[in-house]
C-alpha cells in the first residue's frame, strides 16, 4: 500500500508552547479521526543554527521561539485530499483565530510527499 504524508515546520513562542500542544493534540485527534494513519508533532531538541541553512534558519526563529517538525502520515494522496477537507470543514476547528494562533503561521510552511524509501512502520 502507497503512503503520502504531509510535513510542516513551524516557529512556536516558548511561552507558547503549552499553547500550541494542547491545539496540536485537538487538531491531531480530528486528523486520526478522520483517517489519517499517523500524527506527530515534535519539538526541536538537537537544532542548531546552521550557517547556510537549518531549521531555525528556515522559519527566520527568533530568540524567544522554538522550531515544531511535524508530519502526518496518510494511506495514499487521494486520502489526504479526502482527510484534509474532511478536517477544514470540521466544527470542532472552526474556531481557531488566525489572529491569537500560538505560532506565526506566515514563518510555517508545509508540503505534501511521496515517499521515496520506507523501512519499518510508518503508519505509527
Amino acid at each position: 500500500m502507497s503512503r503520502y504524508v504531509d510535513g510542516f515546520v513551524v516557529p512556536v513562542p516558548k511561552s507558547r508552547l503549552d499553547d500550541y500542544r494542547l491545539l496540536a493534540e485537538k487538531a491531531g485527534a480530528v486528523w486520526m479521526e478522520h483517517g489519517a494513519l499517523a500524527y506527530c508533532e515534535c519539538v526541536a531538541d538537537d537544532v542548531k543554527v546552521g550557517e547556510v541553512t537549518s531549521f531555525p534558519r528556515s522559519v527566520q526563529l527568533k530568540d524567544d521561539e522554538t522550531v515544531v517538525f511535524a508530519y502526518i502520515v496518510y494511506a495514499s494522496r487521494e486520502e489526504r485530499d479526502r482527510i484534509n477537507a474532511a478536517v477544514m470543514a470540521d466544527p470542532r476547528l472552526a474556531d481557531m483565530d488566525p489572529q491569537n494562533m500560538p505560532f506565526d503561521g506566515k514563518r510555517m510552511f508545509w508540503g505534501g510527499f511521496k515517499p521515496l524509501v520506507t523501512i519499518g512502520d510508518t503508519a505509527g
